[in-house]
């Protein structure tokens, strides 16, 4: 890690939706070459959030800046271009397409290529080597051929981080990736992300407190849309304020 670089920042960041201000004065520091979480209790603002980051909101005030470029009023396909991609919004983008379809379409999106799928061979072919070098990065290769339709739950996970990876992102934000998973899926994709961590920056909201113990780097824990602690789990996990947080809101422990 580059002595402490930061890659994405906040400061002041505020939505309010009528008279209720859902974030409210966020200021947010994310190191190069982490994995941070950003958790809290239900309606701590984690999700509003994370679609300001995202840029799937407009802030009502405050700042963001990403690689020390002001993002705030950037729509999200630009600063995908600048190398800062949210995953799981392209969620299985052409279920009746196979696997390996799926992850090529994404190569030629990072190309700026229109998605012809009707494109010779010759064209294709580099494009299936490398989309087959993706799936086996996130252990899909026997599944390529399959209609991504018909994946485990966690396996379609798994290939919309291959879709995602496919846009070569510097930094990648995650959208509670383990949401919904069962054991076995949940500890696949806890390496899988370990492993996409290894050159890269990740942010990501997650309700699972274990996931978040053994993945991140730094946690910022909200609620009521501020700032409630930042630090490591052993830190914010003994902190007596998320604890109270926590169970105060009926959000499960923070243990």
């Amino acid at each position: 890690m580059v002595g402490g670089d930061v890659i994405l920042s906040t400061s002041g960041l505020t939505k309010e939706f009528g008279g209720f201000t859902a974030v409210n004065g966020v200021d947010l520091q994310v190191k190069r070459g982490t994995i941070h979480a950003l958790i809290g209790p239900n309606g701590a603002g984690k999700t509003t959030c994370f679609n300001l980051l995202t840029k799937f909101l407009a802030p009502t005030s405050g700042a963001i800046i990403y690689n020390g470029r002001d993002i705030t009023r950037e729509k999200p396909a630009e600063i995908a271009r600048l190398g800062l991609v949210r995953s799981f919004q392209i969620s299985a983008v052409f279920p009746q397409l196979s696997v390996l379809t799926n992850v090529r379409i994404a190569l030629q999106r990072k190309r700026g290529d229109s998605f012809d799928f009707w494109r010779s061979e010759e064209v294709l072919r580099p494009l299936d080597e490398e989309a087959m070098r993706l799936l086996e990065a996130v252990g899909l290769s026997s599944f390529a051929a399959l209609p991504a339709v018909e994946l485990s739950y966690g396996r379609k996970r798994a290939l919309e981080i291959a879709t995602t990876l496919a846009l070569d992102p510097e930094m990648m934000l995650l959208d509670e990736p383990m949401a919904g998973m069962g054991r076995e899926d949940v500890e696949r994709i806890e390496a899988l992300i370990r492993k996409v961590a290894a050159n890269r920056t990740i942010l990501m909201v997650e309700h699972n407190l274990s996931v978040v113990a053994s993945l991140s780097d730094r946690i910022t824990v909200l609620a009521r849309g501020q700032v409630l602690a930042e630090g490591d789990y052993a830190a914010v996990s003994t902190n007596p304020l998320v604890v109270e947080a926590y169970i105060g809101s009926g959000g499960g422990h923070a243990h």
